[in-house]
C-alpha cells in the first residue's frame, strides 16, 4: 500500500484497507490510483463480502479468548473443585470484607475533608488524591492485584497527557492507585456514573457521551483548559476509545495529539494465568466483571510508564498518534490493527456511502476522459 500523505483526509486515514488482508497478488488497481477499497466502498454488497473475509481481525479485538480447559481428567479434576469452593467460600467473603472495610475507611474521611475544606483548596484537593488512590488500592487488593510498576512515577506538571491502551474500566484503578490521574471517560449509568459525578469530580475528570456530537467540542475545551492549570492533577486519556482484549490495539483518536502538549504513553498488559480482565461491557455489567475477578485467584498485570513524546516537525497529529500506538504495542507486545474502534457501536452513515459514490463515479469518468 503506498505511503498516506500528509494532505490526506482523516476519513481516509481512519478507513482499513482492504488490501492488507487478501493475498497479495490478487489486487489489480483499475485505471491508475483507483482502488479496491474504493469499488467496496460504493457496493454493500461487495462491501459485506469483503467484510466476510476481515471480520476476524476486528472481532476478534473485542472478544473475550478464554484458557485452554486444564482440569478434565480424573487427577486435576478434584484440585479443581476444592479450588472453587475455595476461591467461592473463604477467599470471595475475605475480599468483600476487604473492599467493605475500604469504603468506609473512605467515606468516613472523604466527605469532611470534602465539606470541611473548602476554605483550603490546596490541603483539600491533596488529601482527596491521597483518599482515592487508597480506595483504589482497596480496590486492587480485593483482586488480590500482581501489579509490577516499571518506569518513574508520574509527576504533576502543566502541558502534559498520559495515554495509554485500554482493557477495562480496572485500568483507571489500577492507575489510580499509584497517581491520582484526572480521566476523561464515557459516562456510565448506575453506581459508576454516581462515583462519577461526586468522588471523581473532584478529581477534575471529564465526561463524555460519545452519542452526543456537541460533548466533542465541550471536551475538547476542557482538555485545553485541564492541562494549562498547574496545580491539576495529571491528565489520562484511552485514546482507543472501547475497551480491547489485550492482544490487540485498534487506531487511537487524534483529540490527545493536537494538543500541542507533551504526550506520556503508558503501556498495561495482563497476564491470563488467573483471569481474563477483558470487559466486554456488550455482554456484561461492570458489577459482573468486577464479581469475576473477586472469584478468581488473583489479577496479574504489568504497567510501563514509557518516554515521553513530542510532535516532531513536519508530522500530524494522526501520525503522532500512529507513531505513540507503535511505542505502546510494542513494550506490551499487542498487534496494531487498522480498525476504528467506534465501529464496535455504529456503523457508517448513508450521507458517508453516498458521498462515497459520488466521488467514484468521478473519478471513473475523470479516468475515461483522459
Amino acid at each position: 500500500m503506498s505511503k498516506l500523505n500528509a494532505s490526506s483526509s482523516e476519513l481516509d486515514l481512519d478507513r482499513p484497507n482492504i488490501e492488507d488482508y487478501l493475498p497479495s497478488g490478487s489486487i489489480q488497481e483499475p485505471l491508475g490510483k483507483l482502488r479496491l477499497r474504493d469499488l467496496l466502498d460504493i457496493s454493500p454488497t461487495l462491501t459485506e463480502a469483503a467484510g466476510a473475509i476481515v471480520d476476524d481481525s476486528f472481532t476478534r479485538c473485542f472478544k473475550s479468548n478464554p484458557p485452554e480447559p486444564w482440569n478434565w481428567n480424573i487427577y486435576l479434576f478434584p484440585l479443581w473443585c476444592l479450588g472453587v469452593v475455595f476461591r467461592y467460600l473463604i477467599l470471595f467473603p475475605l475480599r468483600v470484607i476487604t473492599l467493605t472495610v475500604g469504603w468506609i475507611i473512605f467515606l468516613s474521611c472523604y466527605f469532611p475533608v470534602h465539606f470541611l475544606l473548602k476554605g483550603n483548596d490546596k490541603l483539600r484537593k491533596r488529601l482527596e488524591r491521597g483518599l482515592v488512590e487508597l480506595i483504589c488500592s482497596f480496590f486492587v487488593a480485593s483482586w488480590t492485584g500482581v501489579v509490577k510498576y516499571h518506569g518513574p512515577r508520574p509527576s504533576m506538571r502543566p502541558h502534559q497527557v498520559f495515554v495509554a491502551n485500554h482493557t477495562s474500566m480496572i485500568d483507571f484503578i489500577v492507575l489510580e492507585q499509584m497517581t491520582a490521574f484526572a480521566v476523561i471517560m464515557q459516562k456510565h449509568p448506575g453506581w459508576v456514573g454516581l462515583l462519577q459525578s461526586t468522588i471523581l469530580e473532584s478529581l477534575g475528570c471529564i465526561w463524555f457521551n460519545r452519542s452526543e456530537a456537541k460533548d466533542r467540542e465541550i471536551v475538547a475545551k476542557k482538555l485545553r483548559e485541564h492541562i494549562n492549570g498547574a496545580d491539576n492533577n495529571p491528565l489520562l486519556i484511552f485514546p482507543e476509545g472501547t475497551c480491547v482484549n489485550n492482544h490487540y490495539t485498534v487506531m487511537f483518536k487524534k483529540g490527545a495529539f493536537e494538543l500541542g502538549c507533551t504526550v506520556c504513553p503508558i503501556a498495561i498488559k495482563y497476564n491470563k494465568i488467573f483471569v481474563d480482565a477483558f470487559w466486554n461491557s456488550r455482554k456484561q455489567s461492570f458489577t459482573t466483571h468486577l464479581l469475576q475477578l473477586m472469584t478468581s485467584w488473583a489479577v496479574v498485570c504489568d504497567v510501563w510508564y514509557l518516554e515521553p513524546q513530542t510532535l516532531k516537525p513536519g508530522e500530524t497529529p494522526i501520525e503522532f498518534a500512529e507513531r505513540v500506538r507503535d511505542i505502546i504495542s510494542v513494550r506490551a507486545g499487542l498487534k496494531k490493527v487498522p480498525w476504528d474502534g467506534y465501529l464496535k457501536y455504529s456503523r457508517p452513515s448513508l450521507k458517508l456511502r453516498e458521498r462515497k459514490q459520488e466521488t467514484f463515479a468521478e473519478s471513473v469518468l475523470r479516468r475515461l476522459d483522459e
